[in-house]
């Protein structure tokens, strides 16, 4: 008999805990094995945490413990999904985290692995069956036997829906001169790249650059290098290195949109020997391409933010791309962010980390000042390009604008977009929202909100539909107003939808295309419009944050943001920030080529720091400007913060349950904790329940978040649900 540790698939925090079981079965089960239990009257899926032999009965356990102790129902996997690594890494991922154990392996997991019931119901290993010859012998075959055995003889093996009629297999098959077999067949190929015949030939830079990332002994550095000055060559450099070493790589991108580009940079140089992992794939895709990483079978794997957790062994390099932007952060339990768990991976492997951006993260540059990362520069593009000259055009001098065209653009943006279509050359712009507008009441001022999260709905002219960009809502394009009855309903802002149609209304013989997150819902939009406008398929390419990073478009010379305070209006402390690269990286998409580029910014706030350091791309003076202003309002990376989620169908419990919560901390941390709270988030009401969060901010992390784990001992408010994010973003 064993007794069984399980983790049950409830991401509860009263829950999070090892339950105890009986096994009596035959089968081999070890740590890392998934299992199907009773649980409170159910059956659910349950993760083994630890497996112990035991001489005792089960009566004589039912003895020990003081209660019966339950016996499993089936064992659902024969071996461990997880390597000891990864599961060591789990339990660091939970501790740092204060996330349910169980969260955190479901997040590690493609869906027919993740220890949930309802992955049973998941993909499973696809099969095609194919014939192979057995024995040559061409005695007493007839005409058409002989001709398919003679096809085998020449071609080797052959599906078998290709070889022909049933009845001359069954009787081939009878007569002992073939054989069926099965192989997996894989539901996703990367496609193949035609191979670089010879590496690019390093800058100076570059080269100091791997010199350095390689001698340092600092496991974490920062490569901090302007738009265009050649980062990716440095990461091939460095996985070539690693590959010599017969070490694997693991390269992180912060879009979905990016990995095609990547994949071709790394298939062009290292063949077929890598990996997709990201959530853009297909559960039966991302299942393969998972099994075939666990095989051993790819030396390289490129990915997005969840990738981070790919069953890798041996791992050298660990690489994050555009390290700065926000998607690297999980925003919902368990609220990981994928630079620090590379961090946490690469310690078990004795890997380097690279963290690359040309507008790091504060919380990196800062760790790279003090010396507790290592860093490694890049100051000048390729074939010393220079950066494009950018101009910042003031929205609020009236006759700059061209209200007959809905005044988006400015009359300067306008020709400087005629000037490159005349010439040939392409142009970027991007709008930092998808959709159309929102919409609001000329009469009364009315503005059309989401009933389940209560966000503002933004117009979808496409299908003529209100949508909410947070949970999915959407509904009919109102006719009236709802509060007044007025039928003057407005459009107001600007999205990526509105500023097609005014551009197709402007230059109507214009090609035009556009990447948003609309777009991007059918998977293959995403490498096709990307590889359209490079093949110059489109003059002017219309997109969200996501044309505005990492790519290279050799014949745009004209970058545009048409609207830059819209990033500055977010309820977070990192919105200059984010304003400061978004700027950064959209003026870096020009002039990358042989014809020299230019950027134009426009704005309602032009002397804005996070405007101005970004239209020059100063990093430098930006970093040292907004560390003033983070140290003054106490937050990273001079102070830890932890956001504390109450969710409840009553208003008040949550709010009850944060002010218990908040007496509690101030009690234990004095006056080394700065609490904010309970206040309403932007999305205050989803699903059916209100949310509430406390802010809490410290310099004693440890002792914090020590009080944080047994959050029972500050909440006696039923029907709450709670959770942390460690290291937000978004507050």
């Amino acid at each position: 008999m064993k007794l069984l540790s399980v983790f049950i698939e409830h991401a509860k925090a009263n829950l999070d805990r090892p339950f105890t079981y009986l096994y009596l079965g035959k089968e081999e089960i070890s740590r890392g094995c998934r299992v199907i239990v009773p649980f409170n009257h159910t059956t659910i899926m349950g993760f083994v945490d630890d497996v112990q032999d035991s001489s005792l009965t089960p009566e004589e356990v039912a003895y020990k413990y003081g209660y019966k102790i339950n016996e499993i129902i089936s064992v659902v996997d024969n071996k461990s999904l997880l390597s000891e690594e990864l599961i060591k890494t789990s339990e660091e991922v939970a501790a740092y985290y204060l996330a349910p154990k169980i969260a955190v392996l479901k997040a590690m997991l493609p869906s027919s692995l993740k220890p949930s019931i309802s992955s049973l119901r998941g993909p499973k290993v696809a099969y095609d069956t194919y014939v192979k010859l057995v024995n040559e012998d061409e005695t007493g075959l007839t005409p058409k036997q002989l001709e398919l055995v003679r096809f085998l003889a020449r071609n080797g093996e052959i599906l078998k829906k290709e070889a022909g009629s049933t009845s001359i297999l069954k009787a081939l098959e009878e007569k002992g001169r073939i054989a069926y077999f099965k192989k997996e067949r894989l539901r996703y190929v990367i496609p193949n790249s035609e191979r670089e015949e010879k590496p690019r030939q390093l800058t100076l830079e570059q080269e100091q650059a791997v010199e350095y990332i390689v001698s340092t002994d600092k496991e974490v550095t920062l490569l901090q290098g302007i738009t265009g000055s050649g980062k990716t060559e440095v990461y091939l450099k460095l996985t070539e290195m690693m590959l010599k070493q017969n070490k694997k790589t693991l390269m992180l991108v912060p879009e979905i949109s990016l990995t095609p580009i990547m994949v071709e940079y790394f298939s062009r140089r290292f063949g077929n020997s890598i990996a997709i992992l990201h959530s853009g794939l297909t559960p039966a895709e991302k299942y393969d391409e998972y099994r075939r990483i666990a095989r051993g079978e790819a030396k390289i794997v490129v990915g997005a933010r969840s990738a981070v957790f790919a069953p890798l062994d041996n791992i050298g390099l660990i690489i994050l791309d555009e390290e700065h932007v926000e998607s690297y952060k999980q925003d919902q339990t368990p609220f990981y962010h994928a630079r620090e768990v590379a961090i946490m991976r690469a310690k078990h492997f004795g890997a380097k980390v690279v963290l690359g951006s040309a507008t790091p993260s504060l919380e990196t540059k800062a760790r790279a000042e003090k010396g507790v990362y290592g860093l490694a520069k890049l100051t000048r593009r390729i074939n010393d390009k220079p950066l494009p000259p950018t101009h910042i055009i003031d929205m609020r001098e009236k006759r700059s604008i061209d209200r007959y065209h809905s005044g988006i653009f400015t009359y300067e943006l306008e020709n400087e977009i005629k000037a490159r279509l005349d010439k040939g050359e392409q142009v970027i712009l991007l709008v930092n929202r998808r959709g159309y507008a929102s919409v609001v009441c000329a009469d009364c001022g009315y503005i059309h909100v989401c009933p389940s999260c209560h966000g503002n709905l933004t117009y979808h002219k496409e299908d003529d539909m209100l949508k909410c960009h947070h949970c999915g809502y959407v509904e009919l394009y109102p006719q009236s107003c709802p509060s007044c009855g007025s039928t003057k309903i407005q459009r107001i802002g600007v999205g990526t939808e509105r500023v097609m149609k005014v551009l197709n209304e402007i230059f109507p013989e214009a090609k035009l295309g556009r990447l948003d997150s609309d777009i991007a819902k059918a998977r293959s939009n995403i490498p096709k419009v990307l590889q359209e406008f490079r093949e110059h398929k489109y003059d002017i390419l219309v997109g969200t944050q996501m044309v505005a990073k990492g790519h290279d478009f050799p014949n745009v010379t004209l970058a545009g943001l048409v609207s830059a305070d819209q990033g500055l209006a977010m309820q977070s402390y990192r919105s200059a920030e984010s304003t400061f690269g978004l700027i950064a990286q959209t003026v870096g998409r020009s002039g990358r080529g042989q014809v020299n580029g230019k950027a134009i910014i426009q704005t309602f706030n032009p002397m804005h720091y996070a405007i101005v350091y970004g239209a020059k791309q100063d990093y430098e003076a930006f970093y040292h400007k907004e560390m003033q202003q983070r140290k003054l309002s106490a937050y990273p990376p001079f102070y830890y913060l932890i956001a504390v989620h109450f969710s409840s169908k009553d208003e008040e419990r949550a709010i009850q349950a944060g002010m218990e919560m908040k007496e509690y901390l101030q009690s234990v941390m004095g006056e080394e904790l700065i609490s904010l709270g309970p206040i309403a988030p932007y999305y205050s009401f989803l699903g059916g329940f209100h949310k509430r969060m406390v802010l809490l901010k410290s310099k004693n992390i440890a002792k914090l978040k020590d009080a944080l784990r047994d959050i029972n001992a500050f909440s006696s408010v039923g029907g709450v649900d709670i959770s942390f994010d460690v290291d937000p973003l978004d507050c």
